[in-house]
């Protein structure tokens, strides 16, 4: 089934030295970006992460730091990478757990702030998730029929991806093929940031997401207690994290 779009769709893997958003950075990116009429276009690019990639990283998807170590930064290609997807949908396997908390934060490192929250974003894992509880090989060989060879390579992972979500169209008649539809059924919270640690309520207010003040609204807590926009700032969390709350305290300045 050819997918229903209004913008291009941009299906997406990310190879990493790790899992931690904050510290460990993007080695390899690979996208299909899909356009309405059903034109296709594929790039992968290797990129040098500026630190070691922990051998068990390696062990996962084969690569090494001599594999990039004359790679370009993301700080070198993040102008010409975010000209790539400007206008476009989102879409990966645990995407919007991991790969797009990811990248937007390597795009605010290189200091490149594209408004990512304009986008629509589907996860098909989520789609899977909720439809048949599996991992994304087994998803391959569910919906497609198919064995995924060489798995966590990025590319292989995201044309995968991308083929799971158009046999899902086709298996589920209650699927729509309609990105808000597919984004808006993929996703488990309204975040405000990627990371979740704070989402909307039903209002559209901010509210935290963790912590002592889980279920109160941001704009409250940074108000009453003024340390607790300090602490966030000097802490580890992502720097999108970080963003969301400074718009939520400028908003507060100039509110009053």
């Amino acid at each position: 089934m050819q997918l229903n779009l209004k913008n291009p769709l941009v299906f997406f893997d990310l190879e990493t030295t790790g899992i931690n958003i904050v510290k460990d950075r993007i080695v390899e990116i690979s996208y299909v970006k899909v356009f309405p009429n059903g034109k296709e276009e594929t790039k992968t690019r290797r990129i040098n992460p500026g630190m070691p990639i922990p051998p068990e990283s390696t062990a996962i998807h084969g690569i090494t730091d001599e594999d990039v170590k004359d790679c370009p930064t993301f700080k070198e290609i993040a102008k010409s990478l975010a000209s790539q997807i400007e206008g476009c949908d989102l879409a990966g396997f645990n995407s919007n757990r991991f790969d797009i908390p990811m990248l937007a934060e390597e795009f605010l490192r290189a200091g490149v702030d594209i408004n990512m929250n304009k986008r629509k974003f589907v996860d098909v894992q989520t789609i899977f998730h909720k439809m048949e509880q599996r991992t994304l090989a087994a998803a391959y060989k569910f919906y497609c029929n198919k064995s995924l060879e060489n798995a966590h390579s990025a590319e292989v992972d995201t044309i995968a991806t991308y083929e799971i979500l158009k046999a899902q169209l086709d298996r589920y008649p209650d699927l729509q093929n309609n990105i808000n539809y597919l984004s808006e059924y993929s996703s488990f919270n309204n975040n405000v940031d990627f990371a979740g640690r704070m989402i909307y309520n039903d209002k559209g207010e901010e509210i935290i997401n963790f912590g002592k003040y889980k279920g109160q609204k941001a704009e409250d807590v940074l108000r009453n207690d003024p340390g607790y926009y300090s602490w966030i700032i000097q802490g580890e969390f992502p720097l999108n994290t970080k963003k969301m709350f400074t718009e939520i305290k400028l908003r507060g300045f100039n509110n009053k």
